[in-house]
């Protein structure tokens, strides 16, 4: 983990009509995760070295054993969780004006296979190292993926479900995407909201109990 504080979203570069908060260069742990990314899009994970990231980053190899625990794994932890918390501001902008269980699954959907399937380094892993990808879907990873995605889901459902019937439904979101993601449909397209909407209305709401209450 990165031992240092620092924003999780990446900065912009500054022009003269940016605002002040736009215009604060990144940090050296947003630097790193930048560089990171680009560097596994190119390599993928086994191949991207910690020099391979000093490079792209633009500091020193001693810079970024001083920032973040454990080298490279330090900063593939640091990339994880950037991203993670990257489709959760993704998430919440999407789902800001959802009024309806629809929109909300719809929204949800819909963004997290734009992010999934427009994702330069995991498409790379995905195609050159699944290997590595899998443990993190696959037996305990995935209860503890489910578990915190459907917590975090539970503000945008439970006004339309009951917390068990809410974790549920962002628990059958989550393998729907997962899913497409690894496996394209030829009939639906998750990228796209009609569709995503056509397989909602037909197939997943229907699932939901009907008579759900949100908690109380």
């Amino acid at each position: 983990m990165v031992r240092s504080g620092g924003s999780d979203v990446l900065g912009g570069a500054g022009g003269a009509q940016a605002s002040p908060s736009a215009a604060v260069p990144p940090t050296v742990e947003e630097r790193v995760v930048t560089a990171a990314l680009r560097c596994i899009a190119r390599w993928g994970v086994t191949k991207t070295t910690v020099d391979d990231v000093a490079r792209e980053a633009g500091c020193s190899r001693a810079t970024i054993y001083r920032t973040f625990d454990g080298g490279k794994d330090g900063i593939i932890s640091a990339v994880v969780d950037h991203e993670v918390a990257r489709l959760f501001e993704q998430l919440a902008e999407a789902l800001r004006d959802a009024d309806t269980l629809e929109e909300v699954l719809v929204g949800a959907i819909t963004t997290g296979s734009r992010f999934l399937l427009g994702h330069e380094s995991l498409a790379f892993l995905v195609t050159h190292e699944l290997d590595l990808v899998l443990p993190m879907v696959a037996f305990d990873r995935m209860d503890d993926l489910l578990q915190r995605v459907g917590t975090a889901a539970l503000p945008w459902l439970t006004p339309y479900l009951a917390e068990r019937d809410a974790r549920a439904a962002a628990e059958w979101a989550v393998r729907l995407v997962l899913s497409y993601a690894a496996i394209a449909s030829d009939t639906v397209d998750l990228t796209n909201e009609a569709s995503t909407r056509r397989l909602v209305r037909r197939y997943v709401l229907p699932g939901l109990t009907a008579d759900a209450s949100p908690t109380t």
